[in-house]
């Protein structure tokens, strides 16, 4: 029997049987759903956001939160699955997903009172609610301890100034995770849509998660009840927690994005004859190709023992840096390499390989640069931090 083109290794086989059953309906989601429109969302700048019901409704908001706030109680294991057939249609959809459900759900539930998770947690995983994330500012990148923006107590609320910029979701949320400097460090606050002083205002011009929505939000004077700060948490590990979480995430999103360039290119290469002959029976795009199914296929065991590290909970935030360094780079470099196999073709969002590549750009920059992830893993190394 030949092996799968795109499991060389029967990954598949070491999933649980409920394992399977996710991914096989994300993935015909991501194939009747998200396909057929996906290229033209990207090229028109629109994310999908009709698609949002669908994606409430299949439980992949929250998916790994117990039943009781609204999730599926899945495991790591399931969650990245998600995310891998979700980033298989685009970048943009599986951000959405993750932001809503790692840095949004996940703080409410890790660092939130009883009374803050019911009141957000099922309307957010039903779809009704939708988060964003604030953390990132114009000035700080990767120096997240270089926050500006600043809550001071006043009676009894707190008083946010400040701005945050590269916010997925910003202009679509209803509610915004909002971290901020205190005399007692920083703390994180959930900020509604209509408090006084709140704007969000979308980033325009960009030529990568054109599918997505990314936002500057600006906070004059936001009063936020006490009632609204996340109270279990204080210090960068609140929302650098959040961000282990996601970065999880993002280690399997861009396998599905590589399988989809490896699966284009593919086909393309077995329908063009060049010198009588189709592409695939040339031994540079055989080489090409093949080195590509040894990465994906790498990328895939790395992504699957980390999850069940992650369900195992030895999870180490080291480990995820690992795995979402080489598979952001193994991703993105397929892309390209597909573009350029698919030649002058390669360059139309007819073929997704070059939207791929462009998403990419911003996947492997946001939740850690490369640069970043390579020094920690130096730092686990040698002992020494060189940031």
């Amino acid at each position: 029997m030949a092996l799968h083109p795109y499991d060389l290794y029967d990954v598949r086989s070491l999933l649980s049987e409920e394992e399977r059953a996710v991914q096989d309906t994300v993935a015909r989601f991501t194939d009747e759903r998200v396909l057929p429109i996906i290229g033209d969302c990207f090229d028109q700048g629109r994310f999908p956001k009709e698609l949002i019901p669908e994606i409430a409704g299949l439980g992949l908001l929250g998916a790994t939160l117990p039943e009781e706030y609204g999730g599926a109680g899945l495991n790591g294991v399931s969650y990245g699955l998600i995310c891998q057939e979700l980033e298989r249609g685009d970048s943009g959809l599986r951000s959405f997903a993750s932001v809503q459900s790692s840095l949004c759900m996940y703080p409410i539930f890790a660092y939130g009172t009883e009374e803050q998770k019911k009141r957000w947690l099922p309307d957010m995983a039903a779809g009704k609610v939708i988060g964003c994330f604030g953390l990132t500012e114009p000035h700080g990148g990767s120096d997240p301890a270089n926050m500006k923006t600043n809550a001071k107590k006043d009676g009894g609320d707190w008083v946010i100034n400040g701005g945050k910029m590269w916010i997925t979701n910003g202009n679509l949320a209803d509610i915004a995770i909002v971290w901020a400097q205190t005399d007692d460090g920083i703390q994180g606050f959930v900020v509604e849509k209509d408090f006084a002083g709140f704007s969000a205002q979308e980033v325009k011009h960009k030529m990568s998660l054109r599918a997505s929505v990314t936002s500057a939000l600006f906070f004059d004077n936001v009063r936020v009840p006490e009632s609204n700060r996340l109270p279990n948490v204080k210090g960068l590990k609140g929302p650098l927690g959040c961000l282990t979480q996601a970065r999880y995430g993002i280690t399997w999103g861009p396998i599905g994005a590589a399988i989809a360039c490896l699966d284009e290119a593919l086909n393309y290469s077995k329908e063009r004859i060049l010198f009588d002959r189709p592409v695939a029976a040339t031994q540079s795009a055989q080489l090409k190709m093949a080195d590509w199914a040894r990465r994906i296929t790498a990328a895939q065991l790395l992504s699957l023992q980390l999850g069940r590290l992650k369900d195992a909970g030895t999870m180490k935030p080291t480990q995820v840096s690992l795995a979402k360094w080489n598979n952001c780079r193994m991703a993105i470099d397929i892309a390209r390499e597909a573009r350029d196999l698919l030649g002058g073709a390669g360059i139309t969002t007819e073929h997704c390989p070059i939207r791929h590549a462009l998403n990419l750009e911003s996947v492997i920059t946001y939740e850690g640069t490369e640069t970043v992830h390579q020094l920690v893993v130096g730092r686990e190394l040698t002992g020494i931090n060189a940031f």
